[in-house]
């Protein structure tokens, strides 16, 4: 097979099912032929990346994400996705793996905040909502603070807990999208921090936006502009080969 890239999943695998269903949905269609050529990697015993980094494990998913990339590079994939935030901690380190271009979720996240707030004349209340280990090893919080006109709310620990439960408890463990919870949330992110905008920064959140379908409330999905910008990465290589 030609012409494909690579989606490295399986880290929340109800996640990774929602970033493929996304992705189909959103492919410009109307035959068979003219959905993206890619393979899915469900790895779902990549050990957990926040338990890791918050070191309540000793188990590092980076030996599993690493010996992946080096066995699908060997098949010349176009570009490989990585549709778990929190494994962008160990972005730096993957990428020395391969020389297949590796996107970054959080930058894409960051450059869509950016272009939806081009005109406001102050900074930026950019909240972020993630695991806990997204929040502590800064992944989005460093890309946010490399813009003077953004300014990154971290939620306060009651939040975080809430955030925490809707992650680990109600999707990975339950299967149960609490929507009330997630609502709850927003809404304290936006009315009780002042945030312009909620940047979901976990794949779990994703899943809840897209079942939700939310307007209500401002949000930057990262996970929508990852598939948006896989999307227009396909198209174009495809263009080019023909």
């Amino acid at each position: 097979m030609k012409n494909f890239f690579a989606i490295l999943g399986g880290m929340g695998t109800l996640a990774t099912e929602s970033f493929v269903r996304v992705l189909n949905e959103r492919t410009p269609n109307h035959s068979d032929q003219d959905y993206l050529n890619y393979v899915l990697i469900n790895h779902a015993t990549v050990p957990d990346r926040t338990a890791f980094i918050l070191g309540k494990s000793e188990k590092s998913p980076v030996a599993a994400l690493k010996e992946d990339i080096r066995q699908y590079s060997t098949l010349e994939p176009r570009f490989f996705v990585l549709t778990c935030n929190t494994a962008h901690h160990f972005y730096d380190e993957l990428v020395e793996t391969t020389t297949t271009p590796l996107l970054h979720m959080p930058r894409l996240a960051v450059q869509a905040v950016l272009k939806k707030f081009a005109d406001l004349e102050r900074p930026i209340r950019v909240g972020v909502l993630a695991t806990e280990g997204t929040i502590q090893s800064k992944v989005y919080e460093n890309e946010l603070n490399s813009y003077t006109n953004i300014e990154t709310i971290i939620p306060n620990q009651e939040i975080q807990q809430q955030v925490t439960h809707l992650i680990y408890r109600d999707i990975k463990e339950r299967n149960f999208l609490n929507q009330e919870l997630y609502f709850s949330i927003l809404d304290q992110m936006i009315r009780e921090q002042q945030c312009d905008v909620v940047l979901l920064g976990c794949t779990e959140l994703s899943l809840m936006q897209e079942s939700t379908k939310n307007a209500a409330y401002s949000v930057i999905d990262a996970q929508s502009e990852l598939v948006d910008e896989t999307i227009r990465l396909a198209l174009e290589y495809r263009q080019a080969d023909s």
